[in-house]
This record gives structure tokens, sequence and C-alpha cells, in this order.
């Protein structure tokens, strides 16, 4: 048996597991640490409660393990194990071990568990070579990382830079393995589908103009997300150009999410629809904005409207709405699955550089990338899509970006 360890149940990740299960070929268990994901709880970042309004338990084989009181995804120490897991490992008859990453104590636990039980480690995590890293931690994050690499038997890279960051550890061709990052194109295209001739409906829900072109930001309103850079060269445009003419009077800006940024954001456009606009009057978010992430002064804000948060069967609506997406994000971005999710559904992207999956999907034929941080380049970007249109995004594009893919790799392994 396979078995895959993970922090929680999430979104993006269970349709990989159902896809496992429907396929066969790989006898496997999940191996959950928390209920995280399963039930309403409150997300920091987002500054909600809430819960994937999908089912997130069922189509696979799954466990919760024994791990310690208030063990959370977002902390490395407290999300640990209590139980012995090599015991477990060998009560199951466990042939191999995935862990997804290294971000809580629980993953290295688990590698020198399985390394104890005689068994092969497996790891598929997001990390890339794009985030810098300061002189001071480079050599202790070197070799705290070596130590774990020198215990995996197989990487399952999710792209170019994920698999560059193996590369510069030494990690020989021969242990490396695709699996691309993906998310469940069926339904997204199924969700675009069943919204097709509906764009006006959707687009006046949220008094966006029918001939504007609406350029979506879709995630949290946080710091490394960038997105006041999105009204920065909006407003750049308006001021080459002069307010109230050229692109920026054709371009609508659509914000789907919540968090820290949201009063700062709204307060650099003129918001012609707020769906959170009942809650912010209760409870006024606390905002730090960077002052070289701030747009300068002296011209028309743009036009924005605000749908509020999104589950995963809402958001195919703000797709369908858009003209394009923009994902801004620095490199703390370690891939960016919202570009995945608007391109199944039919939304090109403009993507920055420091995003995780920029050399991969960005440089598909209907998206574009630039420099993360230069308003300029992001405003040209914006100027050339609007000028030509929406892009057309073909499921060739990401035919290779699949559960398919991973599967197959799974399968090829287990099978050798």
């Amino acid at each position: 048996m396979l078995a895959i360890l993970t922090t929680h149940p999430i979104q993006y990740q269970v349709p990989l597991w159902q896809a496992l299960a429907k396929d066969g070929r790989v006898p496997f268990e999940v191996w959950y640490l928390t209920l995280h994901g399963t039930q309403p709880s409150h997300d920091r970042e987002f500054g909600k409660e809430f819960a994937w309004d999908l089912e997130m338990l069922s189509g696979y084989p799954h466990r919760f393990l024994d791990v310690a009181s208030g063990a959370t995804p977002s902390s490395f120490w407290k999300c640990r194990l209590k139980e012995k897991l090599r015991d477990r490992i060998r009560k199951s008859g466990t042939r191999a071990l995935w862990i997804q990453g290294w971000q809580v104590a629980a993953y290295w636990q688990a590698a020198w568990e399985a390394k104890a039980a005689g068994v092969e480690v497996w790891l598929r995590g997001e990390s890339n070579d794009l985030a810098p890293t300061p002189w001071w931690k480079s050599p202790v994050k070197h070799i705290a990382l070596g130590r774990l690499f020198d215990r995996i038997d197989r990487f399952l890279y999710i792209g170019s830079a994920n698999r560059r960051l193996y590369q510069k550890f030494a990690v020989p061709n021969e242990k490396l393995f695709p699996a691309p990052y993906a998310v469940d194109n069926q339904r997204f295209a199924e969700q675009a589908e069943a919204l097709r001739g509906q764009r006006s409906v959707v687009r006046g829900q949220w008094s966006i103009p029918n001939d504007a072109f609406c350029v979506l930001f879709c995630g949290k309103f946080i710091p490394k997300k960038r997105p006041m850079d999105l009204i920065a060269a909006v407003r750049l445009l308006g001021k080459e150009r002069g307010a109230g003419c050229g692109e920026q009077a054709k371009i609508h800006l659509l914000f789907a999410g919540s968090g820290e940024l949201g009063d700062a954001l709204r307060s650099r456009c003129d918001v012609v629809f707020d769906a959170d606009a009942h809650q912010r009057s209760e409870d006024r978010e606390q905002t730090s904005v960077a002052s070289s992430q701030l747009p300068a002064p002296g011209f028309r804000n743009p036009s924005a409207s605000f749908a509020g948060f999104l589950n995963q069967t809402e958001i195919s609506k703000a797709y369908d709405a858009a003209d394009v997406l923009v994902l801004p994000s620095d490199y703390h971005e370690t891939w960016g699955l919202v570009v995945n999710e608007a391109m199944a559904s039919g939304l090109p992207c403009i993507v920055s550089d420091q995003c995780g999956c920029a050399e991969d999907l960005g440089k598909i034929s209907s998206n574009a990338i630039y420099e993360c941080g230069n308003i300029k380049s992001l405003a040209t970007e914006l100027t050339t899509f609007a000028k030509h249109g929406k892009r057309e995004v073909f499921a060739r594009d990401l035919q290779y970006y699949s559960f398919d893919e991973t599967v197959k790799t799974v399968a090829d392994i287990w099978s050798r």
C-alpha cells in the first residue's frame, strides 16, 4: 500500500486522491493530520470563517492520525505526530510513504519513521528556487533540507522551478518524476459551460459594464499577493493618457476575495459594487500597506467591483465575467493554482515572473508574464490584452497540467 501523509483535506488535493482511487492501479490510503477544511473555520489571511463547498472526504480511502493537541496546518511545531508512525506503517503493509512537503514537523518525523521501518519515502512539495535566502539562513537551510532529501527516494516535482530546487541540492535525475500541479480541470470546464450565455447577467450582478474590459484579481488581499500593483497599473494608464480616456476608461477591475488590504484597495478605486459593504461597516479591517506599493495620487481611480469571497462552486462566475486574470504575487506564491482554475475556465492570465507557475503556465500562448513589481510592464500587458480583447484558452493547453499526469506517474513508479 502507498500511504499519503498530508496536513488536512485541501480543495485542490482531494480530486487527485479521488482520481487515484478511480484509476485503481495503486492501492493507497490518505493519512490526515488535522480536520482543518472539513468544517467551518477562521482563515486569518482571508479574515473570514468558511468551509469549502465540495465533498472533501468521499471517493477515496483515508484516516486521521493521532497528533499533538491543538495541531494546525499553519504551525510547524504544533502539527506533529503523537503516535509512532513506524508501527502503523508495518501493520498496514505500507510499501511507500508519500509526504506533501516539509512545512510541518510531522512530515520530518514521518520521513525518519518510514526509513526506520524500511519503506520508501516520496516527496511532493511546493517550494522552488525563486525565493531569495538570506546569507545567514542559507547554510542552515541547506544542511537541514539536505538531511531530509537524503531520506527521499522519489521526488515528485510540480513544475520547472520546483524541479530546479531539487537539482540545486544535487538530487539525481533518476529520482525526479513529473507530477504537475493541477486543479479539477473537468469540473471548472463544466462550470464554465453551465454559465455560457449568462455573462451579461453575471456582470450585471456586480455592476460591471458589458462594454468594459474586465480584469480579475482572485485571492487573499494580503501584501505578498500585491493586489495594489493592479490598481497602480490601471491608474498609470490614466496618468499617461489623461484621466477618463484611453485604456483606463475601458478597464474595470473585479476583486474576488478578502483580507487585510481590503480597505486600502477600496479607497483607491471607484467602487460600484461591494458584496462585503455591510460587514466592513461593522468590523473595519486593519490595513498595512508598504509605501512602495501605493499608487501615485493625482488621477482618476479605476472603476471596480468587489465580489467578496467566492467558494469553489461560485468562483466560476468571476472567471466568466472577466476578460483576463492577473496574478501579481511575489516569490511567496510557490505556484498559483488560481491560474490553473482560470485557464480551465477558458480565461487567459497575466502572471508575475516571481510566481512558481510563471515559467510553465505563463509561457502558454494565451497568457503573458511580466516582471514582478514593474507597474509599467503590467500596464503594458493590460493595454495589449485590452486592445485585442479576450484571448482563447484551449483544453489542450492544460492537457499536461492535469491529474491524469500525476496518476500516470504514480502508477508507473508503483509498477516497477
